[in-house]
């Protein structure tokens, strides 16, 4: 934990960037239902009040991300990070067309991309067949379709993704002088993202532990 306290000896020039879902929030079936524990919250709570910037990214839009963390203080960017493009208000009619294309039983449209769900569905083997299909349509008309933690994510092409977007993420601190990467690990999570972390967690519970030594 060396890395921890080096960090936590300056945290006036310090940050602290936090994703969401499987991170701070357990994962759960309905993503609406999902809630940053109460317990987390006053650790960010705390943290905001010695760092110089605690920012949660997530890939639910930044409304989205206020409501399930709860801590107004926090800096938040949604569709990671996509809101702050100036390009990506472009691509937004470009999706809703895709959109119109598309029926399935649980789709969470973010505005500037939309996540096609499948961790309720009885069959997933035959749910991702058809998301293939999905995901071919939506490279067709320039998008990028992805696969993460049970869902497809289509975004404009210039967009990271879902769970790579973390292994993305810990490459921008390659440039630090001091950068601090943390991977919450589950069954559902590359074997990269632990391999590129400096500290490997189990769940949102554990991450907890490691948000107190800061």
């Amino acid at each position: 934990m060396n890395l921890l306290v080096r960090l936590a000896d300056d945290p006036t020039r310090a940050a602290i960037f936090l994703d969401i879902d499987g991170t701070l929030a357990p994962i759960v079936p309905r993503p609406e239902d999902a809630r940053v524990p109460t317990e987390t919250r006053a650790e960010l709570r705390r943290l905001q009040s010695r760092y110089a910037l605690v920012a949660c990214i997530s890939g639910r839009a930044g409304a989205d991300a206020r409501r399930i963390v709860d801590v107004p203080e926090l800096v938040y960017v949604g569709n990671h990070g996509l809101e702050l493009d100036p390009e990506a208000p472009l691509w937004r009619d470009r999706l809703r067309s895709v959109l119109a294309t598309i029926e399935w039983p649980e789709t969470e449209d973010k505005g500037l991309s939309v996540s096609l769900h499948y961790r309720n569905v009885a069959d997933e083997a035959a749910a991702r067949t058809s998301l293939e299909s999905i995901a071919d349509r939506a490279r067709a008309q320039g998008f990028d379709a992805r696969f993460g933690r049970k869902v497809l994510e289509i975004l404009p092409a210039l967009y990271a993704g879902d769970d790579t977007t973390d292994l993305d993420a810990f490459a921008a601190l390659d440039s630090l002088e001091l950068g601090v990467r943390v991977a919450v690990v589950s069954k559902e999570v590359p074997t990269a993202l632990a391999e590129a972390a400096d500290i490997v967690v189990a769940d949102p519970a554990e991450l907890v532990g490691v948000l107190r030594k800061l």
